[in-house]
């Protein structure tokens, strides 16, 4: 009798041990999660399978829960978050290839599940368009293949009528080809999707209202006081994005539009066109706990927000500015906030520089008092006026605070907490802050005594923060630190507890350490 075809969704009849099918499932998801994201470097890096997935997730995950991963990770709760979704999806697809031992068509069906999952995050994102669907495609195509080759060799090498290893090297020599042809794949769509702009050719223009030039910091007499001036590299970054945006300024645009008499569109020479301003400003994350270190100070360069809105004729009905980054994220701005005199700005440099790509390039939004996700829109690309009632951003669907002015606050850089320093003569530094209103004086506290008066280093307006230490005579054994700051209009840095969220953490920073 002639043979008949084998059927590659009919497994076998009988079976030897799962492993070699845990493997294919686990190999299958690896080399079409590679070819999602190869074809996701020429269409998207953001459509790549676990990063959309991942995004889709950030967008779910409760405030708490995301509040509590900053806390415990940091900045490295992207990659937490990335490394667990991989985990995730290669033990469902070692499940799935379990599954195959006997019914082909439900492990296959898992592994279908799994990419369409992808693919409709993918697609629901705000900027979406067709073209984000060909990454899950490729995936589904490419893991399908690699599982049924893969389960065809599984069923050979684990057949018991096998008596020599050439089955079991089949399945080898397949597993190998899937290993490398994941790897390659994998390796060229993360060199497509790591293609980055070059802000640094940007020639910016000299502002008309410069900066005064900043003052010489105390992290040359004070060592381990925080740098007057934040350099860019060391500046923090807290945002959604998975991967970071590469925006040309050849395609880029900002427009003005919304509740306005005179909505428009600028390329980006025409915004670098307009007159620019120059100031010194340190940002804070509402993420910020109490002594945390998502704050930084830069010189920013831009446009003001009032010149953009008084060409678009403001509406009467308006109190919002609705801005939109490339990607599709949307932060609100209180618009009576933004026009009350202080040098909010669509900026395009920082630190003398263009901005980098990881800092918004190229153009960004400042407001100097608030939050960053009330007033720091990175890849800016449209300011809306519109209301609260009408229109919520990201952050105000998710019940953050939509007038979120950062609280006074302040912070001990040297010594640090637990650290163990000789007895003798010391100094305790750190910076202070309450951007738009500007700090008056710092206090120290030692072990519960009295609040003592901290020296101030330089100033450089309302709107950054102060440097300032206090000499100590560290005596032997175990001590507690504590610093508070008051505003120019006397308010003290309270000691209630509260959280990041909604509208910032507060309380006293106290730390303790040992003398020996």
């Amino acid at each position: 009798m002639l043979d008949r075809p084998e059927n590659p969704l009919r497994p076998a009849t009988r079976r030897g041990s799962a492993v070699p099918y845990a493997v294919a499932g686990v190999l299958a998801a690896a080399a079409g999660t590679a070819a999602g994201h190869l074809v996701a470097g020429l269409v998207d890096p953001a459509t790549s399978p676990v990063l959309a997935v991942g995004s889709t997730l950030i967008d779910l995950t409760p405030t708490p829960v995301k509040d509590w991963a900053i806390a415990h990770f940091g900045t490295n709760d992207k990659l937490v978050l990335l490394t667990s979704v991989g985990v995730v999806t290669l033990v469902l697809a070692a499940v799935a290839g379990i599954l195959s031992r006997r019914r082909r068509a439900v492990g296959v069906g898992l592994i279908v599940l799994l990419v369409v999952l992808a693919g409709a995050a993918a697609l629901t994102r705000p900027t979406a368009g067709p073209l984000d669907a060909l990454p899950a495609l490729a995936t589904l195509v490419v893991g399908i293949a690699a599982l049924l080759l893969l389960l065809r060799e599984a069923d050979r090498a684990t057949a018991p009528a096998s008596t020599s290893g050439t089955s079991r090297r089949g399945f080898l020599l397949g597993a190998g080809g899937v290993t490398l042809g994941a790897l390659v794949l994998g390796g060229v769509g993360q060199r497509l999707g790591s293609r980055t702009v070059d802000p640094s050719k940007v020639a910016l223009p000299t502002p008309q209202s410069a900066a005064t030039p900043l003052p010489t910091g105390l992290e040359k007499t004070v060592p381990g006081i925080s740098s007057f001036r934040t350099p860019t590299a060391s500046f923090y970054r807290v945002d959604t994005n998975l991967t970071v945006p590469q925006v040309s300024t050849a395609g880029w645009s900002l427009a003005v539009d919304g509740d306005v008499g005179n909505p428009f569109t600028l390329s980006f020479d025409e915004l670098l066109a307009m007159p620019m301003i120059e100031r010194d400003i340190t940002m804070t994350c509402v993420s910020n706990e109490v002594g945390g270190g998502y704050i930084g100070a830069a010189t920013w360069q831009g446009v003001r927000l009032t010149d953009l809105l008084d060409r678009a004729k403001v509406g009467s009905t308006a109190d919002q500015i609705l801005s939109t980054a490339v990607d599709g994220f949307t932060i609100s701005t209180p618009l009576d906030v933004a026009r009350d005199g202080r040098d909010a700005m669509v900026a395009v440099a920082m630190n003398g520089a263009p901005l980098t790509d990881v800092h918004g390039f190229p153009a960004r939004l400042i407001t100097p008092g608030l939050y960053g996700f009330v007033g720091a829109t990175k890849w800016l690309t449209r300011l809306t006026l519109t209301t609260y009632a009408a229109q919520q951003a990201y952050w105000t669907k998710r019940q953050w605070a939509t007038d979120a002015p950062i609280k006074i606050s302040s912070r001990i850089d040297t010594p640090r907490g637990l650290q163990s320093i000789p007895a003798g003569r010391t100094v305790i530094g750190g910076v202070a802050w309450a951007q738009h209103r500007g700090v008056k004086g710092v206090e120290v506290q030692v072990d519960g005594g009295d609040w003592q008066p901290a020296k101030l280093g330089p100033d450089a307006g309302v709107d950054y923060w102060r440097q300032w230490y206090l000499p100590w005579d560290a005596t032997s054994g175990q001590h507690t630190l504590a610093v508070r700051a008051t505003d120019l209009q006397g308010q003290v840095q309270t000691a209630d507890r509260a959280t990041p969220f909604p509208s910032g953490s507060s309380g006293i920073q106290s730390i303790v350490v040992l003398v020996s």
